[in-house]
């Protein structure tokens, strides 16, 4: 674990100052793309990570981003539920041109487009969780009450049972 050096993940961490947030980006020598990457190279339990999940409603085509705990499926038909529409599938470059991240690295914040963001209420279990910072091997630390405040989104059960 270092200290940030990547551009996009410096930039996050200037988000989260701006936003009032003193959490310390980090980065690895190896990726942190899944949430079993990232828990092994931060010394946490799967479940600590907020992993980003994007889908594409269907009818709207408008970016749609769940902040799951790492270790959780999401359910598609409770988000769609959620959020009134069927969800599609989002590959790669719809999540970059949506969040201005690469698929491994999407953080919680700072997106490139207006989304749709739910967070899965798993994640309040948690003292401190940890979300990707940007890049596939960028990471920061915040509480579950932090991630609130930085998202303004809501909690919700989208655990796939």
């Amino acid at each position: 674990m270092k200290p940030a050096s990547h551009p996009t993940a410096l930039r996050t961490q200037q988000l989260l100052r701006e936003r009032g947030l003193d959490a310390s980006v980090v980065e690895f020598d190896q990726p942190t793309r899944t949430s079993a990457e990232a828990a092994a190279a931060i010394g946490c339990s799967v479940a600590e990570i907020a992993k980003s999940i994007v889908f594409r409603g269907k009818q709207s085509g408008q970016a749609i981003l769940v902040v799951a705990s790492g270790d959780n499926r999401v359910c598609e038909r409770k988000v769609g539920a959620l959020v009134g529409e069927k969800l599609g599938r989002a590959d790669a470059d719809f999540v970059r041109d949506a969040t201005g991240y690469a698929i491994g690295g999407v953080a919680p914040l700072g997106h490139a487009q207006p989304l749709r963001l739910l967070l899965d209420g798993d994640l309040r279990r948690f003292v401190r969780i940890w979300a990707a910072a940007g890049t596939p091997f960028s990471v920061f630390p915040l509480t579950p009450d932090e991630l609130l405040l930085l998202t303004g989104a809501s909690w919700f059960d989208v655990r796939a049972e």
